[in-house]
């Protein structure tokens, strides 16, 4: 079973920068697809940017040019190192796996951006 650990959520002023990190337990990470999601409060859960295990990334539109997702399969985690933070991503951020036809969810962490 797969066990996803998110980290680094925290209360930011805008303007300002988060690394949110993923750990994984068991011998699949490397060969997974791994992505990071996000829900708002009374809206459906979105992509923010995934990233496969040949390390080729997407973004979300809202999120390109500030938000960036890296891996480090020897550690088992990824990452979302997130600049220039508005309000609107203000969210629960969950961390995902994806291998074969199987997909697993972290628990989520929360991210709020206000002053």
């Amino acid at each position: 079973q797969v066990q996803l650990v998110e980290s680094g959520g925290d209360l930011v002023q805008p303007g300002g920068s988060l690394r949110l990190s993923c750990a994984a337990s068991g011998s699949i990470f490397s060969i997974s697809v791994m992505g990071w999601y996000r829900q708002a409060p009374g809206t459906q859960r979105e992509l923010v940017a995934t990233i496969t295990s040949g390390s080729r990334t997407n973004y979300a539109d809202s999120v390109k040019g500030r938000f960036t997702i890296s891996r480090d399969n020897a550690k088992n985690t990824v990452y979302l190192q997130m600049n220039s933070l508005k309000p609107d991503d203000t969210a629960v951020y969950y961390c995902n796996l994806k291998i074969w036809a199987n997909s697993y969810w972290g628990q989520g962490t929360q991210v709020t951006v206000s002053s």
